[in-house]
């Protein structure tokens, strides 16, 4: 058997890139065609011409308007493109109908994105949940283009119908494949809740690094954590979740979990697929929200990811973890505007200024972490009743239980420890328990 390796990446290619403003919308900041070259190059594709377009009323079936394609026809045909990049969503209409006008292929950003993501994937997971996201996508091109490929009509007699399209055979082929592929997902979800499970009965606080892509994650957490997670200067250098355990300066363990990054427009075909992967951070104790503060877009940047969590805070119906902002890459920074970011980061105590390339600032980062994740960890003593089982389950599942013991009542008198975030989520989880009945006493042990 050949055991050499199949290399994925595209042929080298020449392409275009259109980054349209629709209707009466502020006009992308420049560092958003900086993103897009970054995305088109991360494929290996050569950049041939880069287009800003005001698109005031878009046309439904084409988006540009008619001189607007002209010039992007002369642009195309001047620097020899065989791919044009639209920087937004296009409908399967508008697609089909650029290719005719054209005659290139087209990709909007959820297709580049997609791209990425499939050469990008390496582990057995991520090309699943990367094929997944691909056929939902697929799936919402199918567009009524293939009639001339109905069958004889169906049944006997003039009136029957026509038979099955090729439209509808290739969308039960792909709802066949999409619902194989939702059935491998939900294994790779149930695996990794059985890895968090694990990982709480252990006691350690679980920290995640969730941030735009590119802000320096995979630096961070190689770091922190002495790994050597692959981190490149480019997009979506991270796909599958990597956890590490390390000791904090007061002897203290907690677990640091690597996340894929974010990105403007994620396509929800993508944050429905790696969703197993990203409720690594919305399950997590503490949230690292890793931010390039060099970057000249970087408060939206961090809108973004901002949007992202909300999104998952909704699907998945669990209360977001307490968040550390992690300025990074002050390496980049003048003397004078690093004093300002510092100045500004004074006044907020949850806010850290750090280079995960030098190392500056990372023990303050570490004292911070300290005191998030063990904030006020106490020793609870708790008598639950025989009917609260599911309760009780859950503190041996999730937390750290020290002793446990019975009275002449059935009840259990269990001896806990919890931090101020444990005892938030088992509130929360237990709304038919009231604190003050169960709790008979506690007593700081840090």
């Amino acid at each position: 058997m050949n055991n050499r390796s199949i290399d994925r990446t595209p042929a080298r290619q020449n392409a275009g890139i259109v980054i349209p403003t629709i209707g009466d919308a502020s006009p992308f900041h420049a560092s958003r065609s900086e993103e897009t070259l970054g995305l088109v190059e991360a494929l290996g594709i050569s950049n041939g011409f880069l287009v800003e377009l005001r698109v005031r009323e878009p046309n439904a079936g084409r988006l540009f308007g008619g001189g607007q394609l002209e010039l992007i026809g002369e642009q195309i045909n001047a620097q020899d493109v065989t791919i044009l990049v639209v920087d937004c969503a296009l409908s399967p209409i508008q697609q089909r109908n650029l290719e005719r006008v054209l005659n290139v292929k087209i990709v909007d950003r959820t297709g580049l994105i997609l791209e990425i993501f499939g050469v990008r994937a390496r582990s057995a997971e991520g090309r699943l949940q990367v094929e997944m996201a691909r056929q939902l996508y697929e799936r919402s091109r199918l567009v009524r283009t293939w009639t001339h490929l109905e069958r004889q009509r169906g049944g006997q007699g003039f009136l029957a119908g026509p038979g099955e399209s090729q439209l509808e055979a290739d969308r039960r082929m792909l709802d066949r494949r999409i619902a194989r592929l939702k059935a491998d997902l939900e294994n790779v979800r149930r695996t990794r809740r059985l890895q968090r499970t694990g990982r709480k009965r252990r006691g350690k606080p679980i920290i995640a690094l969730v941030g735009y892509t590119n802000a320096g994650k995979s630096t961070l957490f190689n770091r922190l954590t002495s790994a050597s997670v692959l981190a490149a200067d480019m997009p979506f250098a991270t796909l599958d979740p990597t956890a590490r355990d390390i000791e904090l300066p007061s002897g203290q363990e907690v677990t640091f979990i690597d996340t894929v990054g974010f990105i403007t427009d994620l396509p929800t075909h993508l944050i429905e697929s790696f969703r197993a992967t990203i409720e690594e951070a919305i399950e997590a104790d503490l949230l690292l929200h890793v931010r390039d503060i060099s970057h000249e877009d970087s408060e939206r940047q961090a809108d973004d990811v901002e949007e992202i969590l909300s999104q998952l805070e909704a699907k998945t119906k669990i209360d977001r973890p307490p968040i550390i902002e992690v300025w990074n890459k002050s390496d980049l920074l003048s003397d004078s505007v690093l004093e300002v970011i510092k100045s500004n980061a004074t006044k907020d105590n949850d806010v850290t200024v750090i280079s995960s390339l030098n190392g500056d600032g990372i023990e303050a980062l570490l004292t911070r972490i300290q005191s998030k994740a063990f904030a006020s960890r106490r020793m609870f003593q708790l008598r639950l009743a025989p009917q609260h089982g599911k309760a009780r389950a859950w503190l041996h599942e999730n937390c750290e239980v020290d002793s446990e013991e019975y009275d002449d009542r059935g009840a259990s008198l269990i001896s806990v420890q919890l931090n101020e975030i444990e005892l938030a989520k088992f509130v929360h989880n237990h709304p038919d328990i009231d604190p003050d009945d169960v709790i008979l006493n506690s007593s700081r042990i840090i």
